[in-house]
Parts: structure tokens; C-alpha cells; sequence
């Protein structure tokens, strides 16, 4: 694992932490407006972070689904 893969992921699950689900969303929804806007690194990066979030959502959505 990179160091910037490390904290995309940690940026990420703060993310979630503090916002839920909806930061998911919220980040597709803020790239999608940096690329309208000129900004396409900036969408990229917010891709990266929204993918990170949901990946973990879906690994803990795992861990939830089979616990006793």
C-alpha cells in the first residue's frame, strides 16, 4: 500500500466517521461540479476518496451482515 493510497483511506473513513453514508454522495457530487468547473485533478482525487469511502462502507456492510 502507497502512502497516498494510505491517505486517501484515512481521509476517506474520516469522512465517513463524521458524515455517514451521504459523504459518499457528497464527494461524487462535488467532482462531478470540479470537473464542470475546469478543475479535473481535483474531481479525480474526489473520486478517489469517494471510491476509498465506499469500499470501506461496503466492508463494514459485510462485517454487520454476519455478525451473530
Amino acid at each position: 500500500m502507497t502512502r497516498a493510497h494510505t491517505l486517501t483511506e484515512k481521509v476517506a473513513l474520516s469522512m465517513l466517521a463524521r458524515e455517514g453514508i451521504a459523504a459518499i454522495w457528497q464527494l461524487h457530487m462535488a467532482a462531478a461540479n470540479a470537473h464542470q468547473t475546469g478543475h479535473p485533478a481535483a474531481a479525480d482525487a474526489m473520486l478517489e476518496i469517494a471510491q476509498a469511502a465506499e469500499a470501506a462502507w461496503l466492508r463494514a456492510e459485510g462485517v454487520r451482515e454476519f455478525a451473530p
